[in-house]
């Protein structure tokens, strides 16, 4: 089977995993489609098709979602609730990989679920694109360092911006809008490190 036809196959695997975690949070949040909507601004019809893994989100709606339901975007990659005893190793073939259907940037759930509250994603940024995420405040304390790896990133939390190079981290708090752009000519790679996300336990 070809590389395109693998790729086609774990888009639709992502999105109907997406769909599924959405629901799952949702309920467990005891908000129904109207109320995810009026809090999250992302429309009843959006989150429907969401769920029923009919629409890819874009990184933006994912972030407006995952705020409103007060956990981290890495969070809506999880694939349900760990067992008594989940695994603390995460082979790579396992590990979620979501490309922005906007951006077309990419992430990779990296840290294996429920067995840690620190939460590691591995993003490779295409040259010259921008994603913003607008919302600000969760109900979670939530942490994140940005490592970079490769190429070059600006970086702008509420009104400081920053421009990371290979070897530099970042640390913010999830609380306030945070806007990614590359303004290099080559994709750029930086790891996430997140604590205090919800997640499965």
């Amino acid at each position: 089977m070809n590389s395109s036809k693998l790729d086609c196959m774990a888009n639709d695997n992502i999105t109907e995993l997406i769909g599924r975690r959405l629901h799952e949070l949702r309920a467990a949040a005891g908000l129904s489609l109207d109320a995810l909507a009026n809090k999250s601004g992302v429309s009843r019809s959006n989150i429907s098709l969401i769920e029923r893994g009919q629409s890819s989100p874009t990184a933006v709606v994912l972030d407006k979602l995952s705020s409103a339901l007060g956990v981290s975007v890495a969070s809506m990659f999880e694939a349900g609730p760990a067992p008594a005893a989940p695994s603390p190793l995460a082979r790579v073939a396992d590990q979620p990989v979501w490309d922005d259907p906007a951006s077309g940037y990419r992430r990779r759930n990296v840290s294996p679920p429920g067995v840690s509250p620190l939460q590691l994603v591995d993003v490779i940024f295409p040259a010259g694109q921008r994603v913003a995420f607008e919302t600000s405040e969760r109900d979670a304390d939530i942490h994140q360092l940005v490592w970079m790896i490769d190429g070059v990133m600006e970086i702008a939390h509420g009104k400081d911006v920053w421009q990371l190079n290979p070897g530099d981290c970042l640390a913010m708090r999830l609380d306030a809008p945070i806007r990614f752009h590359n303004p290099g000519a080559k994709p750029a790679r930086y790891l996430v490190a997140l604590t205090g996300a919800v997640s499965w336990r």
